[in-house]
């Protein structure tokens, strides 16, 4: 697919943006402090706008302040961590993708399985459940919101979760902004960015360019984003709003996990071999979406959703003849999709009464070729096929206030997920072409019981199901084809849990889960033959955890934020076939049993503020056998900046250090290595520091 088409309209929506900054009359000079009230926050996270402490599940939420506010904007996991229950690992590597694990689920070698992520109602998740985040401009970002648990009643094939990321909308006084960041290991991030109100229309327009080589030799990245939004108010009910995306990826290196040996005795070397073939990736994306809402009354939503994704992809993985075949893959994607919700507000019998249903539905259509890498240079083609996913679901939910107090809610889903294969390489003498369709119904329910305006109590049941995604139908046996024996990942979860909120004092979470989980899609090795991570079906595994979170104001500008998550979860029955090995009663591996984040941060109305925060992680089976862990580690960061005015320029210095403490520890674990390369050595002391520029 010809990439040039897709240039213009984003210089239009550059030159628009422009010429509505530029006409627009400033008379606000309010800005963000980086200090914050505590109070009842609501979100979209259950698909309706709702209190989040009046939901019956492990919901959490941050906000615009703690996702950019002086932040070096490397990853997703810098404010994320500040929930409970989300685990995330390899931010340093853009080619594998940050990690993003939920009580456990969306373990995965590179990008996020099992884990939903939606970027203004448009999915960063394909129908077969692989997702990726490359293309989000964190610099952009107004709030994110994470369902902790099975969401599959609401969203689909989510066994972990569902990540909902929200970006800013125009203020009504229109702002220009550029931001430059330089740190440690060439580091450099520039964003500029515009947004406001003209008339009716609401507009955004975010670009920045990253550069960093990294911490390690051979992880060189950079890349480029611009990300825009435009909503249109047709009128008091309706709206129709536009969000355009693009991502230029020219090279992301991937250094290669490294044994025990290795990390060791050179801490922060590459792995040789990922040296010697070259390994590496480069990506071009853009993205198209629009959502319409419109409102009949005060009982009536409709919201409508389309959504365009052309995606090339070439990757360079370190395998290469005689050993491997399939070293170098070219991809050539387009995913388009849409969906239909409506929501009815009234009163049964005199009690208060929501219903929301709807249906979504999604293609994925992949042209994968697989070359023998040659030392980083392409060779004889090796694979070549059509990989189509296509998806479909309907959902109901309903929520019924039994009285004041008392909240029922429940719902289900029904979804479709088909693949199909095509094998266009015959020339080795076979059609290895496959099909495969999983089908599954999926309830939840819920009850909340608010005892106080402080003290909301909730019990919950839910089921999620997970299928494949088309990369881990990849058979173990040596050769390609499609591995039509790999089924899917069904889960039963039961929580309770209280939570609540004292304004501008208190806020917390506390929740309990069991998940019994069947036919658990784990990584069971590498495929010789074409090199790349095969995945094997676990028999029955059992999850049980704590998530905690509390944020406390000490003083007027101070605040404490607390999360804590223990995991204890463990295979019951898993008979490995491919070794043999029986593995029942062996920890899952990737999963730390106790890992938290403590941060303390003072916010001066003179403009001055520091953030001093501690993430500590207990050990991490690497394997399933149990074999080996990674060490647990805690590391301290540190970040302070101060805000000041000149007339309408608002001018912020920061800078920030992390792991002050200059700790060694592994920063990514990935498992079942078939060498026994399991460990990413993390970035020691590093630096960051910044200036930001607004104009009102």
């Amino acid at each position: 697919m010809t990439q040039k088409k897709f240039i213009i309209p984003w210089l239009i929506a550059l030159c628009v943006s422009s010429i509505l900054v530029t006409h627009a009359r400033a008379e606000d000079t309010s800005t963000t402090s980086g200090a914050k009230k505590l109070g009842d926050i609501t979100v979209e996270a259950t698909r309706v706008d709702k209190s989040l402490y009046e939901i019956p599940a492990s919901v959490g939420a941050v906000d615009k302040d703690d996702i950019q506010f002086g932040r070096q904007q490397l990853g997703l996991d810098e404010s994320l961590n500040k929930i409970p229950g989300i685990f995330m690992q390899n931010r340093h590597n853009f080619n594998q993708d940050l990690s993003i694990s939920i009580r456990g689920f969306g373990i995965a070698e590179f990008g996020i399985r099992g884990v939903k992520v939606y970027v203004d109602g448009i999915p960063g998740t394909l129908p077969d459940g692989q997702g990726g985040i490359d293309n989000i401009d964190i610099g952009s970002i107004e709030r994110m919101e994470v369902i902790r648990g099975p969401s599959s009643s609401l969203y689909g094939t989510a066994s972990g979760g569902v990540i909902n990321i929200y970006t800013e909308d125009g203020p009504p006084v229109p702002f220009v902004e550029g931001r430059a960041t330089v740190g440690s290991f060439d580091f450099s991030l520039f964003q500029v960015k515009a947004g406001g109100q003209k008339e009716n229309i609401n507009y955004m327009v975010s670009a920045s360019r990253l550069n960093y080589d990294g911490f390690r030799p051979h992880s060189q990245t950079e890349r480029n984003l611009l990300n825009s939004k435009f909503r249109w108010d047709i009128d008091n009910t309706s709206s129709l709003t536009l969000t355009a995306n693009v991502l230029d990826k020219p090279i992301a290196e991937d250094p290669g996990s490294v044994n025990r040996a290795q990390y060791k005795s050179n801490y922060g070397s590459a792995r040789a071999q990922n040296i010697t073939y070259d390994a590496e990736e480069t990506a071009d994306q853009q993205q198209f979406g629009l959502v319409y809402r419109k409102n009949f009354g005060s009982k009536h939503e409709f919201i409508a959703r389309n959504y365009y994704v052309f995606r090339e992809f070439d990757n360079k993985l370190p395998f290469g003849a005689p050993f491997a075949a399939g070293g170098m893959v070219s991809l050539d994607r387009f995913f388009t999709g849409g969906g239909l919700q409506y929501s009815y507000s009234d009163s049964i019998l005199g009690h208060r009464n929501r219903l929301t249903i709807g249906f979504d539905i999604d293609s994925q259509m992949d042209e994968r070729k697989n070359y023998q890498n040659q030392f980083g240079k392409s060779g004889p083609l090796s694979l070549d096929q059509d990989e189509d996913v296509f998806s479909w679901g309907a959902f109901l939910q309903n929520e019924f206030s039994i009285t004041d107090y008392l909240e029922l809610t429940f719902g289900v889903r029904y979804d479709e997920v088909e693949f199909d294969f095509t094998d266009h390489f015959l020339s080795d003498g076979t059609d290895d072409s496959g099909n495969l369709k999983f089908d599954e119904w999926s309830p939840q329910v819920g009850l909340l019981w608010k005892v106080h305006d402080a003290i909301n109590l909730y019990g919950s049941v839910s089921t999620s199901f997970e299928t494949p995604t088309s990369t881990e139908f990849t058979p173990p046996s040596g050769t390609s084809g499609f591995n039509s024996g790999l089924g899917a990942q069904t889960a039963t979860n039961y929580e309770i849990g209280v939570k609540g909120v004292l304004p501008n004092r208190l806020s917390y979470q506390l929740s309990v889960f069991r998940a019994d989980v069947s036919n658990e899609l784990l990584p069971g090795g590498t495929n010789v033959d074409l090199g790349s991570l095969f995945f094997n079906n676990a028999g029955e595994s059992e999850r049980f955890g704590l998530e905690a979170g509390l944020t406390y104001r000490l003083l007027p500008g101070l605040d404490i934020t607390l999360a804590y998550t223990y995991s204890d979860f463990e295979f019951e029955t898993f008979v490995d076939p491919t070794i043999p090995a029986d593995y029942s009663g062996n920890k899952i591996p990737g999963a730390p049993k106790h890992f938290g984040n403590a941060e303390i941060a003072y916010y001066h109305p003179s403009g001055f503020y520091g953030v001093f925060d501690v993430q500590a992680v207990d050990q991490i089976y690497v394997d399933n056998a149990n074999s080996d862990a990674a060490e647990g580690y805690a590391v301290a960061n540190f970040r302070a900046g101060y805000t000041t005015y000149f007339g309408d320029t608002e001018f912020t210095p920061f800078f920030g250090v992390n792991n002050m403490f200059d700790r060694k520890y592994v920063g990514n674990v990935r498992i079942n290595d078939s060498f026994g390369r399991f460990f990413d050595p993390a970035p020691e002391l590093n630096v960051f520091a910044g200036i930001s520029l607004t104009f009102r």
